[in-house]
This record gives C-alpha cells, structure tokens and sequence, in this order.
C-alpha cells in the first residue's frame, strides 16, 4: 500500500478508534456517588418496605418507632422519634452498573477492532497488489 494512503487510514482509524474510547473513558470514569437517591426525594419508611428492612436488635424498626421504643437525645433533651422522621435514600449503582454492561462490551469491541485495523494498517500487513493483468495480453 503506498505510503500516502497508509497515512491517510491510519489517521482515519486513529479518530474512529477515539470515538468509542473517549465513550469508554466518559463511562468508566464517572464518579460512583451520584446514583444515590437525591435528599430531597428520600423514601418514607413504609415507601421503602418493598427494597429494605432495617432491624434494631432483632426487631423492625417500625414497630420499634410504633411502640415508641426508639429515643433520640439532643441539647434540649430526650425524646420518642416518630415513623415521619424515619427516611432512607437508596444507592442504585448496581442496578445502573447492569444496564451499562453491553454498552461497555460494545465500546471495548470498536476499541479492539479500531486496533487491530491500525495495527494491520501501520505495519503494512494489508498490502495493496492492485489489478493484475491476464497473462494472455
């Protein structure tokens, strides 16, 4: 292959090459606490029965809250927490890891074919013969 179109697709491959691999360097390097549940759209306690149960010393902590067993003591004294100021935020990283799991295969693939093509471009293992002509001419 000659060598100006050698150039010419290497530098073509180079920047379809960075096109899943600045992709690839987005999603791998975002930072992992941003999938938390937002303070302001916290669950309730009961809102949250389906994804959690949270125990204190053996017993679930709405009934504990129910019964009025559960205590919190500040500067201006002791007193009962009550179930609405009871609320959970959720870490939903794995369920996002999961669904990001093809995309990353997908990125990895374009990543390796983009350089293996480089590979075999640069070194010249895709040799050009061009047309041959019959030997009966």
């Amino acid at each position: 292959m000659p060598l100006r179109l050698r150039l010419f697709f290497s530098g073509l491959i180079v920047v379809l090459f960075l096109i899943p691999g600045l992709a690839l360097y987005r999603e791998l390097s975002k930072r992992p606490d941003i999938w938390w549940t937002p303070r302001a759209m916290a669950l309730s306690l009961a809102e949250s029965q389906d994804r959690v149960e949270i125990y204190a010393r053996g017993k679930p902590l709405g009934a504990l809250l129910e019964a009025r067993q559960l205590w919190i003591r500040d500067e201006t004294g002791s007193r009962a927490v009550a179930i609405r100021e009871i609320s959970l935020r959720f870490n939903n990283w794995d369920r996002v890891r999961g669904g990001r799991v093809p995309l990353l295969l997908a990125y990895a693939a374009a990543c390796g074919a983009g350089a293996i093509l480089l590979l075999l471009i640069a070194t010249g293992r895709l040799a050009y013969r061009g047309e041959q002509r019959a030997a009966s001419d």
